[in-house]
This record gives C-alpha cells, structure tokens and sequence, in this order.
C-alpha cells in the first residue's frame, strides 16, 4: 500500500476517479424529531434577545419540519398545507430579517421563506421535541463552535490487528469524523468525510483480507479493502476514533430507519442521528457510481436492503450507503435526515399500498373511479335517513382509529368512506376534520392522492381556495381530470380567466360524472371564464349547458347574471338590464348584490339615472355586500363616478375602504391601480390643480400612503411643495421635502431636494435648518452646477448667522452668478463698498445697452453700486454708472432712490447713515427670494417635458 509508485498508480486507477462526484451537503440542515411536545399539529413560538430570535416549531408536524438554506433565504418546509400564522415575524421582524413569505411546497405541504438581512445569520437544530430556528443580527453570531476537523492531507495512522478468522483495522484521527463502512460485493469500503493520507504501515498484514487501497478527494478519504464475501463487517467509533472488524461474528446493525417524506412527497428519508454528507464514488473494478453518506460516532447502520426502480439501499455497518442507475439522484446530509429524491420524483408505491385491507360492508360510500370526483350516492340516505347512517359510518370509522393506534399498517376505507358521505352531503368542515385527523395519524397519506382529493373538494365547498389549490398540486392528481376540473373552478374563482378555460378543458371528460349541481357551477365559472375573455359563442352553449341541468335554483340564478353580461357585451342591453332587475329581487343578497349593481351601471349608461343618484344607491350596496369581488366591483364603479365629478377625496376614500383585507380577492389588484393612477391624475398629471393649496396639502396627507416609489412620488412631492411656496406656506413645504430627504431618497436626488430643501429654509430665515440640509446630504460625484448652488446657498446660510469670513472660505474662487451674488451681500454687510459695489455693477453686466426697464432686482443692484461707489469715493466709477444708467431713472419704480444713488455730488460727502433709507429699498434678499421662486416653478415645469 505505501510507497510512492504504487500510491500514483492506484490514484489514476480507483478510488480517486470518484473525486468527480457531487457531494450535496446543504449549510443549514433539515431537522426532524418524532415526539412534539404540544398537542396541535403545528405550533410556532418566538423568542427574543438583544442578540437573537429563536423560533421554535412544535407539534406533531412541526418538529418534522426540514430547514434548509438558499443564498440569504433560510427555507422551512411544513408539513402542511395551510399557511402557517407568521404576523409576528412579518408585522415586527426582527433585526436579522430582511422579509418573510410563504409558498406552496412542490408535492404539497408549506414553505417558510425567511430572507435574511445583510450580515445576519441563521442557525438551527433539534431541543426539547422542537426544531428551532436562531436568527442573529448582522454581526452577533457566534463563531462556529463544532469540534476541529482535519485539514486536508492530515495523517492518519492506521493499524491492524489480524488473525486466520478476522482482522480489526483502526483509524487514529484525532478529531471527530464522520463515516460510512459497508460491503459491496467482494470489497468492504471505509469512507471518511475529511481529506486526509492514510499511514498504512501499521496495517500490512490484513488476515483474511486481501490488500487495502486508498486515496483522497478534495473533502473526503475512501479505503478499498478487498476482502472474500462471506466475512462479516462492524464498525464502532468513539471520538476521533474508527475501529472496522472485517470477520469473526456477524453484528446485528441498527440505527438507520429508512422511510417516506413526511410530507408526502415522492421521496426517502432516513434518520440517522449525527449524519455530515454524501460523497459520490465510482467502484474501479464495476464503474458504477454510488454514493456512501458518513455520520459520526457512535456506529449505526442500516440492516437489510431496501430497493425501488430508482435506487437501492445496500447493508451498512456504519452510515449508509446508496446504489443507483440514474444520473440525477439526489442524496442531502444535514443534521439527522438524509433525504433521497430526484428533480420529478422517485417513483413509489402509493402510501395507501402499505396498508392493511378493510371491508365496511355493502352500504359504504364507494370509491369513484378518479381521486377528486363526488358521485351522487355519496349523499344517499337509505330507509334509515341520514341520522343512522351517519353514525354507523362514524362508529366505523371510530373503530378504525382506535386500531390505527396500535397498527400503522391498519386500514383507513372506513375513514375514507366517512369523508365520502360527508362531502358528499355538503358537510364541507367535517369532511375536512375527519381527512386531517386521518393526515395526522399517518403524514404519508398527504401523498395519497384520494385523500388530498377529497379534502380540496371539501375546502372548495367552504371557499379555502388557497388551501384546495395546494390539495390538488401534489403529484398524484397532476394528471387527472377531475383534480383539473376542480382546479379550473379555483381559476375562476380567482380571476384567472386563462387558467379556467385550460383546466376545465383538460378535465372535460370527468365533468358529466359529478352531480348535477356542481355540473351547473362549473358550467357557470367556465362560461364567465368565456365572457371575460371575448369568447361569447363558446359562453353561449356553456350557459345552455347550465340551464340542461336542473340545477337548484341559486345556481341558476348565479347563471342568469353570466347571461345578462353576455347580452351586454352583445349589444342587448334591454335584455340585460331585464334579467338583472329580475335576479335582483332574489333574497339571497350574494345574488341579489351584483345583479343590482350590473342594473345600476346600464341605467347609468342609458341616461336613465344621473351620477349623483347612481353614486347613492352604490353606497347602499357597498355596505350591503361585503368581502368578496362584487364589493370591490362596486367600489371601483363608485369611485370612478366621484373622479369624473371632481369629488377626489369621496373618490380615495371609497377604494380605500376595499383595504389590505381583501388584497386575496380577485379584483384587488385593480382597486390598488385605480387609487394609484387617482392619486398620480392628483398630484402628477395636475387634477388637484384647482383645489387651493392648503385642500391639496391636507388631501395628499391623508393618502400620502399612496405616493409612488422613485421618480414619479418625487416629482409630486416638488409640485406641491412649489404651490406651498408660492402662497409662503414655507413650513409645510419645508416639511414635504424634509420626509423625502430622511425617508426616500439616496445620492445625487437626496441631495437636489436636500437643496431645495436649504433654499426653502432661507426664504423662512431659518439659516441652522438650511445647514443642516446641507451638510446632511453631501456625497461625491455631484453635477458642478449643483455643487454651486450649494455653495451659495451654504455661504448664504453662513452669511445669515454673521460668519462672514467662514462664507467666503465656503465661496472659495466659485465665480458662478450665485456665488457672486453671495459675495457681494457679504461684503456690503462687512460695509465693505469699494469691494461690494463692483460686483453688484458685474451682476448688471451690459444691461445698459438694452433700453427695457430694469427688473426689481436689477434696480436693487443698481441703487447698492451705486451706493458702495459713493461710500468708497470713487467719483470715477460712480459717473460711469450715470452716464449708463441715468436713462433708466424715468422708467423705474424705484426712480428717486436710483436718482440719489447715482448722485456724483454725494459721493465722499454722505455717509453710510445718509443712505441707509436708499439701501432698504434695495434688499437684494426680497430679490433673491423671488428668483428661487421663479427657479421652483420652472424645475416643476420642465419635468413633464422632460
């Protein structure tokens, strides 16, 4: 076995070829625990530290549960159909959670869908008959505390004690490993979960065993040991510690139990406690593939053999061992289950094949002939009546329970035969408890397809939508009719028009077999599946169907409301508006209610009732009818007519009445659209334009819920911070941009509102506030222009607080207009006029060749140059600003200060008190203000051009 020679030549030829083997081994482990500690089937408590949350699932069914991770998601599967209650998690997560969901499970059941927040981290197991789930926020979870394992290329020495009968070989690792040791045809195979090289020079005689080889992959260690069949094969382990007796007696191996999902999906589970991973290998001398999955110690095995058309289980002493002829054969370590699957399925026996036969007698509802139909002599009573013959059916039943607790094997057709009568009597909620308490005895039979049938018919028939769709996903009704007829009638039943149509087509031969009255309702939900989507001859010979029926009479009434849609979109708007009076009268208000709206509509096309009495008598059916699509029809029909009349806030708060509650309903997504595009034609598209400023304000208040993400909410909110600004509500604009700078936006548009914001500020003379603006948005890579502006808003602010000299280190050399402007109201309040005033004649630049009159600001300009000239005693410029400007005086509205401004004789002679009547009429800041308001309106107005 050693030397180096023979060690490169058996890594070409054995062992080693099974390093191109997957090894599957998810980071976080499915758990599982028989024994729960609560009495329900599920259970699911959360805890809380500083540092973490615990969630724990108990019950039956929870402490099976199997948590995997994917990514940032931690992935729960239930056992399950219903969605599990987690409005704790999804109302007030916790710091490490980023997002929780549910979704139906492939194959039945529930899946947890935990997304976990950058940094977090999640770990798992089994305590106390619960599987918990600890979710760490970023940066508090522990460090891994598992025992060291062996870097790669470790050495191990190995050892062998040896005898004519037996030889016992003993692997020295040090640190705990797992393994797999078992038998394949005339070679025993010890494989460890580590990589590590073999000393075998303690282990050169091997009895009667032939010769021993081995060879490392990149996780793992495989050793050959050829050995004559016949000799029996043990392992024990005790630490870091391996002992294999190849030999001598024969062990009884135990420790391995190998079943089906609990969730009834079409795959193995075998618990086997400590289990690590699955390594992949290819035999040398046979080239087949297998995969052997270690565990660590102490040893247990698999006894006997197991084998299904897709793998085989062969013997282990220790860990276990898969033999299979497919290529996609998926084997999962983690925790104490090793799952074994394919992409589609194993293909098993039915659960139900198992079981013990049971007789019930002659008078026993019989099995139809497809898993999710209803015959009618389910609901036959007999000379009896319904009394006796349901209690001998529970009797039963009963009896089969109670021997159901000491047999697993024991039958279940009188359980089934009791649900039989039951949904098919239209006792919907007993069918339903006796199916689940059925499940809960025996989790396989989620997987029987009779089973899942009967309870999605019953949950049907109680309106669980949800819960009946997952009934008929699983794998055993994805091919059968009347599991698609069923599924077509949740389609419709949920506004997937296309759905229905192709589900009830694929289940057009079992739809004659069920009883007249679920016939009529199919027919029915088919035809409106037809009329939504433009087939109306295909609508027409449905309904016919329908009324062949004799069906009772709300069912048929149901259809009449199909029939008068169908003469609407036909252009027989008088038939239509006939049947819908008619089937109005009816006493059953869930008929009644969306006949009389389909009447309300027509009249209120055909003229015959105005909008104001049409939006009354909608009020009335709004609170007549709650709950499902016909409330959210009439409210989207009531608020459309208070849109067209202008009646916004009667508008929102009618869709707003719909509310979260109803988000399940078909029809819900169209009541979000409708308040969104109401409150973008408000606040984007310029309805709310004729309301006064502060009506609009309070209207965007109320419904501020509804502003858009991005762009498009940004862009509201500048419009009516503009309208705010312009009627001088500076605190309430202030406050509009304030909420987009701290709560929606980052970068480049934080910092443009962030300066809309400052300049908002100093128009209030609020100059702290505009700093804080400001400084609180500053990022890189901004636009140069809007770096300036920023400047010269930040040195304004500065200027305002009396920190002169900090303002112009904030200028710097910025040569742009509104730095220059800052500049010069800087100086001329450090009455510094010589250095102020030939900025301010800069700012007026050659608007002396231009013979308009002068703007307000211009005219402020003028009068402070002219002012700082003759302060300074500069008699040269102040006569050059005359002869320019001195045409300009009969025009302007300020003509006497300019006058006196441009006074050459003044000039040296008066003093700063002299003109300082002249100087406040030249507030450059009322100026300055007007400007950013100008600016505001067109930045609002460019944008839909934009």
């Amino acid at each position: 076995m050693s030397g180096a020679p023979h060690s490169k030549r058996i890594l070409k030829t054995t062992v080693a070829a099974a390093a191109a083997g997957a090894v599957a081994f998810a980071p976080l482990a499915p758990l599982a625990q028989e024994a729960g500690r609560g009495r329900d089937p599920l259970s699911i408590n959360i805890g809380q530290t500083s540092d973490f949350t615990r969630v724990e699932f108990g019950g039956v069914i929870g402490v099976r549960s199997r948590v995997s991770r994917d990514g940032d998601k931690v992935v729960v599967r239930l056992g399950v159909s219903a969605a599990p209650d987690v409005s704790r998690l999804r109302v007030d997560p916790p710091p490490a959670v980023k997002a929780v969901e549910t979704r139906m499970a492939r194959g039945g059941g529930t899946d947890l869908v935990i997304t976990l927040a950058p940094g977090a981290e999640a770990r798992s197991g089994v305590a106390d008959g619960a599987v918990w789930l600890n979710l760490y926020a970023p940066g508090k979870a522990p460090e891994t505390t598992e025992a060291a394992r062996p870097a790669t290329r470790t050495v191990v020495p190995v050892s062998a004690v040896s005898s004519a009968e037996k030889t016992v070989l003993t692997f020295q690792w040090g640190a705990p490993v797992g393994a797999a040791v078992f038998r394949r045809g005339e070679a025993v195979w010890i494989v460890f979960d580590a990589a590590a090289r073999m000393d075998m020079t303690g282990a050169k005689a091997l009895g009667p065993a032939k010769d021993a080889r081995w060879a490392a992959g990149p996780d793992y260690t495989a050793v050959r040991v050829a050995a004559p069949d016949g000799l029996a094969v043990s392992a024990q382990g005790q630490g870091g510690t391996w002992t294999v007796t190849i030999g001598g007696a024969t062990p009884e191996a135990q420790g391995v139990e190998v079943g089906r999902a609990d969730d009834g999906s079409p795959a193995l589970v075998a618990r086997m406690a400590g289990a690590t991973k699955a390594i992949w290998l290819t035999d040398p001398l046979v080239g087949d593939r297998f995969a052997a999955v270690t565990a660590l110690a102490p040893g247990k095995g698999f006894a006997g053999e197991r084998s299904t058309v897709d793998l085989t289980l062969i013997p282990t002493a220790q860990g276990l061992a898969v033999e299979t002829p497919t290529d996609d054969l998926k084997v999962e370590a983690a925790g104490d289950l090793v799952t074994i699957s394919r992409p589609n399925g194993l293909t098993l026996s039915p659960p139900s094949a198992a079981l013990e036969t049971g007789d019930q007698g002659a008078d026993a509802p019989r099995r139809a002939s497809h898993p999710a139909l209803i015959l009618d002599e389910w609901a036959a009573l007999g000379e009896a009546g319904f009394s006796d013959r349901y209690r001998r059916l529970q009797d039963a039943a009963a009896q089969e329970t109670l021997a159901a607790d000491d047999n697993p094997r024991a039958p279940i057709e009188a359980r089934l035969a009791l649900a039989r009568f039951l949904v098919g009597s239209n006792l919907n909620y007993e069918a339903i408890g006796v199916l689940n308490a059925l499940i809960a005895k025996a989790p396989n039979l989620q997987g029987e397809p009779e089973v899942r049938g009967l309870r999605g018919a019953a949950r049907v028939g109680v309106g669980r939508l949800e819960e009946a769709q997952a009934d008929f996903a699983i794998g055993g009704l994805s091919d059968d009719p009347s599991a698609r007829v069923w599924q077509g009638y949740i389609a419709a039943e949920q506004g997937d028009w296309e759905g229905a149509r192709r589900n009830f087509a694929a289940g057009a031969t079992a739809i004659d077999s069920f009883p007249k009255v679920w016939r009529a309702r199919f027919g029915t939900a088919h035809a409106l599946a037809a009329v939504e989507l433009g087939d109306l001859p295909a609508a027409q010979k449905l309904l016919a169907y329908v009324f062949s029926q004799d069906a009772p009479a709300a069912d048929q009434l149901t259809a009449r409301l199909v029939q008068a849609r169908l003469f609407d979109l036909t252009g027989d708007k008088d038939r239509a508006l006939g049947i819908y009076k008619a089937v109005s009268r009816a006493s059953l208000d869930g008929i009644a209610t969306p006949a009389k709206l389909g009447a309300v509509i027509l009249e209120l096309d055909k003229g015959a009732i105005n909008p104001d009495q049409a939006a009354q008598r909608l009020e009335q059916l709004k609170w007549r009818w709650r709950g499902d699509a016909t409330e959210l029809a009439v409210i989207r029909k009531l608020s459309d007519i208070y849109l067209k009349q202008g009646r916004y806030r009667e508008a929102l708060d009618a869709l707003r009445s719909a509310g979260k509650r109803m988000a399940g309903v078909p029809g819900a997504t169209e009541i979000q659209a409708d308040q969104s595009n109401a409150f973008r034609a408000l606040f984007l598209d310029g309805a709310a334009d004729g309301l006064q400023p502060v009506q609009a304000l309070a209207l965007f208040y109320d419904f501020r819920e509804l502003t858009p993400i991005g762009a498009d909410g940004d862009e509201m909110v500048r419009r009516l911070s503009r309208r705010l600004i312009d009627v001088d509500l500076l605190d309430q604009a202030a406050e509009l941009l304030k909420h987009q700078v701290d709560e929606r936006l980052d970068g480049v548009a934080k910092a443009q509102v962030a300066t809309n914001l400052a300049t908002v500020y100093l128009m209030d003379r609020q100059p702290e506030k505009a700093l804080q603006a400001i400084w609180g948005s500053r990022t890189t890579l901004l636009p140069a222009a809007m770096n300036s502006e920023r400047r010269a808003l930040e040195a304004r602010a500065l200027m305002d607080l009396g920190r002169f000299d900090h303002a112009l280190e904030v200028l710097d050399k910025d040569q742009s207009p509104p730095a220059r402007e800052v500049r010069a109201d800087i100086f001329w309040k450090q009455q510094k006029w010589g250095e102020a005033a030939p900025i301010y004649e800069a700012r007026l630049g050659d608007r002396y060749k231009t013979a308009t009159p002068l703007t307000p600001a211009e005219e402020s300009w003028l009068i402070r140059t002219g002012v700082g000239y003759s302060l300074a005693g500069d008699r040269a410029a102040l006569q050059r600003l005359n002869g320019r400007y001195a045409s300009f005086v009969a025009g302007a509205r300020s003509g006497a200060a300019i006058r006196v401004a441009l006074d050459d004789n003044l000039s040296g002679v008066a003093g700063a008190g002299d003109f300082a009547n002249l100087s406040s009429q030249a507030d450059t800041f009322v100026g300055w203000v007007n400007s950013a308001k100008q600016a505001f309106r067109q930045e609002t107005q460019a944008k839909p051009a934009a």
